[in-house]
């Protein structure tokens, strides 16, 4: 018994660093977004190139969304399997579609972004397209929040006391 709870703590223990990693790479991924939207003070005073702003933030976001459904979902079920939370896995089935709409935005975004800088013909405003792209990570960025609270905060003292 004192073998599984070890087992169990070593098990799902580390899925907080990952998701404290996670959500590192989210206020790293924000910070870009006001960056070259803007928003952010630094980005007057910035020497940044734009267009390299640009694609340090598609690269930023690229990879904070192959880190969610590569990595930390996956630990959330596994976890949510493990401590047989249906209700968790339902919440799973309901959200990770949406969360999917959100993933194909913003890699259509990155697609777009040569023909939105270069201002190619048909290519969407620039203004237009970062809009929505931050108006799409915010959806994500809820739909995130609710699964981590379900899927792992509910669990946090059963791995902590086990």
């Amino acid at each position: 018994m004192l073998e599984h709870c070890k087992n169990t703590f070593e098990r799902w223990g580390g899925v907080s660093r990952i998701i404290d990693g996670w959500l590192q790479q989210r206020q790293e991924l924000i910070v870009e977004f006001c960056t070259v939207s803007g928003v952010h003070e630094l980005a007057a005073d910035s020497n940044q190139d734009h267009d390299q702003g640009m694609h340090h933030f598609c690269e930023l976001m690229v990879d904070y969304i192959s880190a969610g459904h590569f990595e930390v979902y996956d630990h959330l079920i596994q976890e949510a399997e493990e401590f047989g939370d249906n209700m968790a896995l339902e919440l799973a089935k309901k959200i990770y579609p949406q969360i999917s709409q959100t993933t194909e935005h913003a890699l259509s975004f990155n697609d777009a972004l040569e023909g939105m800088i270069n201002h190619e013909p048909n290519s969407p405003s620039l203004a237009h397209e970062l809009s929505k792209i931050g108006e799409t990570l915010v959806t994500r960025f809820e739909l995130e929040d609710q699964m981590v609270e379900r899927m792992h905060d509910s669990h946090k003292d059963l791995v902590a006391n086990a």
